[in-house]
């Protein structure tokens, strides 16, 4: 691994992988983002999202869509993919998922844009798409935020 992500705390990376058994956002992971001077997008995949219902305990299997716009922080990607894991056996409700996600990452790294949207697998003939964003307060991404979620659609 490189000597400055060392430096930067990173533990997942370059790791033997241990996945949790319960929802785990302490293994989220941050580094510095080398290019501030510019705005650029960052998007993850997750095409194997799984999560049970709450309520009768069966999977439910979604593509989760992250995409931000880091300030100084960013998210570490096997950390990201270790977090996600993490819901495996986790119950939640599928507008749930997406918005603990999104503030979850909020949280760790307080991006300038962000967004997610789960595109989970019809259950009951009715499939749900929640989408959930974010734009730092009193910025252009607090409007591009408002812009976005008035006219979202996948």
């Amino acid at each position: 691994m490189n000597n400055d992500r060392k430096q930067e705390g990173l533990k997942a990376l370059g790791s033997k992988t241990e996945y949790a058994k319960t929802y785990t956002p302490e293994v989220l992971e941050s580094f510095h983002n080398q290019h501030r001077d510019n705005d650029y997008w960052v998007r993850f995949n997750c095409p194997e999202f799984t999560t049970l219902c709450p309520i009768t305990g069966q999977p439910d299997f979604a593509e989760i869509r992250i995409q931000y716009i880091p300030d100084e922080l960013m998210v570490e990607s096997k950390s990201l993919k270790l977090y996600l894991h993490s819901f495996r056996n986790h119950g939640s409700f599928h507008e749930d998922c997406v918005n603990t996600i999104m503030k979850d990452l909020i949280h760790l790294m307080s991006p300038k844009y962000i967004e997610v949207v789960g595109i989970f697998v019809p259950r009951g003939g009715i499939s749900i798409y929640p989408f959930a964003n974010y734009g730092q307060p009193g910025t252009k991404y607090e409007e591009m935020a408002q812009f976005r979620f008035m006219r979202h659609d996948l």
